[in-house]
């Protein structure tokens, strides 16, 4: 049956002014003629499905969704209403899927006309109510299964929390060279770091050393500087600023040999550390200062062959540091190790300055030949074509 789209238009304003004046009935007759004669038209069958719920026939009202559904998969409408046909048949994962994905699929909420904003937040309501129930039912299941919140493994806790939409999922992302096949993991369990005893147990004297410097005006300068043969390239407004500072111990894998005498028990703490040892480039040893108020936006650092250390040594209330999904807050004396090719930011909310050792290791899972590979890789690198200033290749 063909039909001029002007006469499909008018069946469908009837039928939507039949469903408002409350006659599901004669607006599903309504609805069934334009879409006999408009077999694409999305407004024929999403009034159909909406008479047939006035109707209270729930076959009909599916066939009609899922017709829509065929013609526009990212139908809002269609998706919460179907969310809402498996909800009434108690179908709790199937409701679940449909409110979820229109959350998912809509567009920016202010790029929809009112009416649909309304859906779409009811889509949001129902898909966060059916995602607590799933995740009570689950933590009930696994607690009775001897799974422990606190006690348990920390891994698995973390995943089950990927699980219900709590964490984001974070990878390594280095700027300079990706070593392949390695865990991808935030914060390091301190077991596979048994010399970070001896470090700790260093802490005052470490500290002392530091205050020292401290007492001098300038001895700290800026962590990021440019160098005048490379792009000037400052997306995080850091370039030269001094609310991040350095005092190095070690610079690029060069002692500076004036800052390290000064701080010989520093210096000595890290003896034994499996220091990550590239020429030109590895290791820094250095404290540390960030500012009151200042914060060192999400960065990524340059290659994940290396881990980095913390040592916190002046940490006032308000100190903070993420590492993807895990956020961290130092303790004076307690050192922690991190993949800084993930996602990271630190952060310093009180009105004292917060001041660290950092320096950088070798990852635990590269062998010596692996180590000796990636120096000689950017070690040659760095033959190639005049002096390098910066992290590039």
């Amino acid at each position: 049956m063909t039909m001029p789209p002007a006469d499909v238009r008018s069946l469908c304003q009837a039928g939507v002014e039949a469903l408002r004046r409350g006659d599901p009935a004669a607006a599903r007759g309504l609805f069934q003629r334009a879409a006999a004669a408009a077999p694409a038209d999305l407004t024929a069958w999403l009034g159909l499905a909406y008479a047939c719920h006035g109707l209270k026939d729930a076959a009909a009202r599916l066939a009609a969704l899922d017709r829509v559904l065929e013609i526009d998969p990212r139908n809002l409408r269609a998706l919460a209403l179907k969310g809402d046909h498996f909800a009434e048949a108690g179908d709790g994962r199937a409701a679940a899927a449909f409110y979820g994905a229109a959350v998912r699929l809509a567009p920016p909420a202010d790029r929809l006309p009112p009416d649909l904003q309304a859906e779409l937040r009811r889509a949001e309501a129902m898909a966060a109510r059916y995602a607590a129930d799933f995740e009570g039912y689950l933590r009930g299941q696994m607690q009775a299964r001897g799974f422990a919140p606190g006690r348990s493994s920390g891994r698995f806790e973390r995943g089950l929390d990927i699980l219900f939409g709590r964490r984001q999922v974070y990878h390594q992302e280095p700027q300079v060279f990706l070593f392949p096949e390695l865990p991808q993991i935030q914060f390091y369990e301190r077991e596979a770091f048994p010399w970070l005893d001896a470090l700790e147990a260093a802490t005052a004297e470490i500290r002392a050393e530091l205050l020292a410097v401290l007492e001098e005006d300038g001895a700290f300068s800026p962590y990021v500087e440019g160098a005048p043969d490379r792009p000037q390239v400052d997306a995080y407004g850091l370039r030269g600023n001094p609310d991040w500072s350095a005092f190095f111990l070690v610079r690029d894998g060069t002692e500076v040999a004036a800052n390290a005498a000064r701080c010989p028990r520093t210096m000595e703490a890290l003896r034994d550390v499996p220091l990550s040892r590239i020429r030109g480039r590895t290791p820094s040893i250095l404290f540390s200062q960030l500012r009151p108020g200042a914060r060192i936006p999400p960065h990524t650092g340059f290659l994940n062959t290396r881990l980095i250390c913390h040592l916190p040594l002046i940490v006032p209330e308000g100190c903070g540091f993420r590492v993807g999904n895990d956020t961290r807050f130092w303790q004076e004396g307690r050192a922690w190790v991190f993949d800084d090719t993930i996602q990271h930011e630190a952060w310093n909310g009180s009105d004292r300055t917060r001041v660290i050792l950092l320096f950088d290791i070798w990852r635990p899972e590269l062998t010596e030949e692996e180590q000796r590979l990636v120096a000689g890789m950017l070690e040659a690198i760095d033959d190639y074509g005049g002096e390098r200033r910066d992290w590039s290749l």
